[in-house]
């Protein structure tokens, strides 16, 4: 059997993509309308400019400034996602909002998989580790299905606001440890200290550097640390999800790499990309694959 690459597109009322063109994107987040730089909206907008002029913040890619449209609006607010809250904000010097709305199909799958492990007669809660886990959503997605979470990110604010979002989720007792570290660095301790995961998320940047200044390229470190995530899989192990954003990348690189270094077992792939309210076309962000038993 040939397997063919997947596209999974959000179905989030906290999100929709209203429109994309010119390498721009106009979107709602919540109840916030704004335009971003987009690089692989390479085709015209469907809506006219009346419809963009409705933005409530502008990204300036030139000067990395949010331009701000509409009087009193908050640079910070909360998402509902299912029984969490995540926040957005609007920073100046990054077009990111904190949340990769892409992801979401995700967030719904592992915590499917966690709630049948969690089911099984004689389970414990499964043991999950998030590398790269940035603000949260997909750590509190886990912990909010029953799993016991270990986040792991180089960033110190990343992490900072990801330990909001489990306030603002309402999830304060929920067993989630949020470590600043770097990723290769502790998948190697944690190979030494014997630990043990039902459950790995990497969403690995193309380029990054490390709390200490190490330095992390993925073309050149991925391998290693797939190497090292197969070592902590547990013999109950149910998942593992890689997702991409590198340029020079494929889904079938993805599926062959994770086929070849991971056990036996069920492998997806594909792309993350968001369906437009007012069009069939599809916004192509991430490549990801999934790995299962």
């Amino acid at each position: 059997m040939i397997l063919q690459p997947q596209i999974l597109s959000s179905s989030w009322a906290g999100y929709q993509l209203i429109d994309s063109g010119n390498q721009r994107k106009l979107e709602r987040f919540g109840d916030t309308i704004v335009v971003r730089c987009e690089p692989k909206a390479w085709w015209k907008p469907d809506l006219d400019d009346s419809a963009w002029a409705k933005a409530h913040a502008i990204h300036d890619d030139k000067t990395g400034l949010w331009k701000i449209r509409k009087a009193g609006l908050s640079r910070a607010w909360l998402i509902p996602y299912r029984n969490a809250f995540f926040q957005a904000r609007l920073t100046d010097g990054s077009k990111h909002l904190g949340i990769f709305p892409e992801q979401s199909p995700h967030w719904d799958w592992i915590s499917e998989a966690i709630r049948s492990a969690g089911s099984r007669p004689g389970s414990t809660a499964p043991r999950v580790l998030n590398l790269f886990g940035y603000t949260g959503a997909a750590s509190i997605a886990a912990a909010a299905a029953g799993a016991t979470v270990t986040h792991v990110d180089a960033s110190k604010p990343s992490v900072a606001w990801a330990r909001e979002n489990q306030k603002f989720s309402r999830l304060d007792d929920s067993p989630i440890r949020w470590l600043i570290e770097d990723a290769l660095k502790y998948v190697q301790r944690e190979i030494r200290r014997g630990s043990q995961y039902e459950g790995i998320m990497l969403d690995p940047p193309s380029f990054g550097r490390g709390p200490k200044g190490e330095v992390w390229k993925v073309e050149e470190q991925i391998v290693s640390l797939l190497g090292f995530c197969r070592e902590l899989l547990s013999p109950d192990a149910r998942f593992l999800v890689l997702t991409l954003y590198n340029l020079e990348a494929s889904s079938l690189m993805l599926r062959n790499l994770v086929s070849a270094m991971l056990p036996s077992g069920q492998v997806t792939f594909g792309e993350l990309a968001l369906s437009h309210q007012h069009s069939d076309k599809q916004l192509p962000l991430s490549l990801w694959c999934r790995w299962s038993r």
